[in-house]
């Protein structure tokens, strides 16, 4: 097992672990990595934050192979071998961000979005949209507005409309109710 032999204080930007016979030469970042030897069990996670990658970069750089700290930090060998292989190539670890289509809106508008439509219960998507449009000089459509109160759980921005009555129809309607007035429930 690798112990810190050597290193002054924390001002110091290196130090010296004894791995087996020999003394392996670390910087801070490692050094650091290496005293905070808790181990974590990686379950239902999906991304190793900053701390975790420099922990596994450092104990590769003491010279432990990759299935040994995948079996000690509990991490599949593939993804501490991915690593490995990024760092190396490019003496990089932060994670690399996807790059998919970046949203039409702010968290800002999407509050907005959700507060006028809580204000105006009656308000349909496309006045939503019109609204934002006025309001912030974003353009969005229909469909955007309404996945966005989606994720909220405000669905249906259409008010249901009522087919219009003519004249004919009240006088129709008043003569039927007139005529069944007095009728009984039987009848």
């Amino acid at each position: 097992m690798a112990r810190i032999v050597r290193h002054n204080d924390e001002s110091v930007r290196e130090g010296y672990i004894r791995n087996g016979g020999k003394e392996v030469k670390l910087f801070t970042s490692a050094l650091k990595a290496f005293r905070c030897n808790n181990r974590i069990v990686m379950a239902q996670r999906k991304h190793l934050d900053d701390f975790l990658r420099g922990r596994i970069i450092g104990r590769l750089e003491c010279g432990r192979t990759q299935l040994e700290v995948s079996e000690e930090l509990g991490i599949a060998q593939s993804v501490i071998s991915r690593l490995w292989q990024r760092f190396q190539d490019d003496g990089n670890v932060s994670r690399c961000y996807s790059s998919g289509r970046p949203r039409v809106t702010t968290p800002n508008e999407d509050r907005y979005l959700a507060v006028t439509a809580k204000r105006n219960r009656r308000s349909t998507a496309s006045d939503l949209s019109r609204q934002l449009s006025s309001a912030t000089g974003t353009t969005v459509s229909r469909q955007t507005v309404y996945r966005r109160l989606g994720h909220i759980g405000l669905y249906a921005r259409r008010p249901v409309r009522c087919v219009p009555l003519t004249a004919t129809h009240y006088r129709l309607r008043l003569t039927w109710s007139r005529e069944h007035a007095l009728w009984t429930p039987q009848q």
